[in-house]
């Protein structure tokens, strides 16, 4: 009796090892085995160390809480929107503002400050700011737009970390996430805004790493990122103080003198695919809206 058990087992573990030889993973597995019929797992020293997340997206927060929907707000009648940000943002407010301002139920609020941003919470905390004002003033959508003023070092105990560097990164996505975090606690339902395209290549080169870092961290926390780089750019790809308006057809003048800035046509362009996102996330319809509604040349220093 005990040799046929003897044989039946030597047969599965035959079975067994031929199905590992004839399978990728079979065979991947058989080079670092760690658990078979019962064992304990066991890593190698020989086996290879997983490779390391991007530093600017390394160990992924948690979604956060579940945020109230757009659209439940505004079938209890109220939708209270407000704008961070720096004086992009402030641009941003003004189109979004004359965009929704007549939606009833819907307000839109500036709380942008310009010369502000994520890297240097010594001149003004963002952080803390951000919270005392949704706590003067609550909202139930916060709409972010940072980065003009953020290719700067950051200090973090001391040490100051070099733009663009990996300890950089690292500390800006943290404070992006911080930032995130603080209003889904308080069931505020986030929206990043990207930065657009620049003039000068260097600056521009500054402004898409940060979009890079900020994209990363919308996506692994779940959070409507609106990017903005194609919109303000050319057929080539390629920044144009002048650009085709989507309901004309004519060429109309979008951005500031600076390269940076926009113009009031350029911020109600910025403007559309944000109340396109926001109006459709809420349920709002939305008749009669056009692209390019604006004419002139606008823009605040950063």
């Amino acid at each position: 009796m005990r040799a046929g058990i003897n044989s039946l087992t030597a047969a599965l573990l035959v079975g067994v090892a031929i199905g590992l030889v004839l399978t990728p993973d079979g065979r991947a597995w058989l080079k670092r085995p760690t658990l078979m019929l019962g064992s304990t797992a066991n890593a190698s020293a020989s086996a290879p160390s997983p490779a390391p997340l991007p530093p600017a997206v390394e160990a992924p927060r948690p979604t956060g809480p579940v945020i109230t929907p757009l659209a439940t707000r505004m079938q209890r009648g109220q939708l209270r929107i407000g704008v961070f940000g720096d004086s992009m943002a402030d641009g941003l407010w003004t189109g979004l503002y004359r965009e929704m301002h007549q939606t009833p139920g819907v307000t839109v609020t500036k709380f942008s400050e310009v010369s502000t941003g994520l890297s240097r919470y010594d001149y003004v905390d963002i952080q803390s700011k951000t919270e005392r004002q949704v706590a003067e003033h609550p909202v139930d959508v916060a709409v972010i737009l940072f980065g003009t003023n953020d290719a700067q070092g950051i200090s973090i105990d001391g040490e100051v970390h070099a733009f663009g560097s990996d300890g950089w990164k690292i500390a800006y996505a943290k404070r992006v996430d911080d930032l995130v975090a603080m209003l889904r606690s308080r069931d505020i339902a986030v929206y990043w805004v990207g930065l657009p395209k620049m003039k000068r290549a260097s600056f521009d080169a500054r402004m898409a790493l940060i979009n890079a870092v900020v994209s990363a961290r919308m996506k692994a926390l779940d959070v409507p990122y609106i990017d903005t780089v194609a919109l303000t750019s050319d057929a080539d790809g390629d920044y144009a103080a002048y650009l085709t308006a989507q309901t004309t057809g004519r060429r109309q003048l979008m951005r500031a003198n600076d390269g940076i800035h926009m113009s009031m046509a350029g911020y109600m362009r910025l403007t559309q695919p944000v109340f396109q996102t926001l109006t459709h996330d809420a349920g709002i319809a939305t008749p009669g809206k056009t692209a390019d509604a604006a004419t002139g040349a606008g823009g605040a220093g950063t």
